[in-house]
């Protein structure tokens, strides 16, 4: 995940789960956003990546990371409406 983090300016980090209806409410919305925006998405699986969603501190899905340049600068967690979500990326786009 780090060489997304900093290929990329802006970089939105989904941590999900299958199971977790949440995490299924918000993909369209992330969809969105990140096709209308200069973020680029990267979905991470707790399930299968537990010792990076350990390694970020997700205690609960959905956990939205936002990188920009390589550097962490914000965490959401829980569902996101499409406004809060496209707000916080064009802050640091």
């Amino acid at each position: 995940m780090s060489d997304t983090a900093t290929d990329h300016d802006v970089v939105l980090v989904d941590f999900y789960a299958d199971w977790c209806g949440p995490c299924q409410m918000l993909e369209p919305v992330v969809e969105t956003v990140t096709a209308e925006t200069a973020a680029k998405v990267a979905k991470i699986d707790v399930d299968a990546n537990q010792k990076l969603a350990t390694e970020y501190g997700v205690r609960g899905v959905p956990t939205l990371l936002l990188f920009t340049n390589g550097e962490l600068v914000e965490r959401l967690v829980g569902l996101q409406d499409e406004a809060q979500l496209r707000s916080v990326i064009e802050e640091y786009a």
